[in-house]
């Protein structure tokens, strides 16, 4: 029953995704008509996914989550996560690897919607570009939303963060908000298979200020796989 939910549910996720992507090509004119089309496409596939696959979530720590400037350092285990939080934030900005700017309509979208794209391979100059994204999205109020993995990551596998998110700390007049999450289990990082149940999303009080780079990164990791740690997983099938 769960592998037909989850094949329904792709089939009506890329349906959504079309109509979306093509009915909302109008608003690609507009950074602020193409927010307004990504969040009701966001909308969507979280409606989707309780309907079809039993799929809920629930937030935890809001409290910790200011209305204004800051920048969500987050773990990032599956899709779901960077739909969800286009959600729960005022006006986020994401730090997005190159290659998801070239997914046809999903790329185009983003990129107009003002997300940051780096490549990683870049070394200083994609540093350079980070927090000049940063600084221009923060000076609008903005929430910067970063993955300091990179990647998506399996529960419980550890992965060394990238200096991103360290070069925001150091650069940006903003608190860093960690965040962990448990959708890994749930939705997966690749698979198709969607486990019924509930994903929680724990923000984090921010970090202390001044701390130097080699302190900042080993705390940040510690609070969230401490705060990942306590997270549920699904009973097994």
């Amino acid at each position: 029953m769960i592998w037909i939910r989850s094949s329904i549910y792709a089939v009506a996720f890329l349906a959504w995704t079309a109509v979306c992507s093509l009915a909302g090509l109008p608003a690609l004119l507009t950074s602020s008509g193409t927010f307004f089309l990504i969040r009701i496409w966001a909308r969507g596939i979280m409606i989707l996914a309780r309907w079809i696959t039993g799929v809920g979530y629930e937030i935890q720590g809001l409290e910790h989550l200011p209305r204004g400037q800051c920048i969500v350092a987050s773990q990032h285990q599956s899709a779901f996560d960077t739909y969800l939080l286009m959600l729960l934030v005022d006006r986020p900005t994401f730090v997005l690897k190159k290659e998801v700017g070239l997914i046809p309509f999903i790329g185009w979208y983003a990129a107009r919607a003002g997300m940051i794209y780096i490549d990683r391979g870049a070394g200083a100059a994609a540093m350079r570009k980070i927090i000049r994204g940063a600084k221009l999205a923060l000076a609008k109020d903005s929430q910067i939303l970063i993955f300091p993995e990179g990647t998506r990551t399996d529960p419980g596998v550890a992965q060394e963060y990238l200096p991103g998110i360290a070069a925001l700390y150091a650069h940006c007049d903003a608190p860093v908000i960690p965040m962990a999450l448990n959708s890994g289990y749930y939705w997966g990082k690749t698979r198709l298979l969607k486990m019924p149940g509930k994903i929680v999303f724990r923000f984090l009080p921010p970090m202390p200020d001044n701390l130097d780079r080699k302190t900042f990164l080993l705390t940040l990791r510690q609070n969230i796989q401490a705060a990942a740690s306590h997270l549920s997983e699904p009973p097994p099938l």
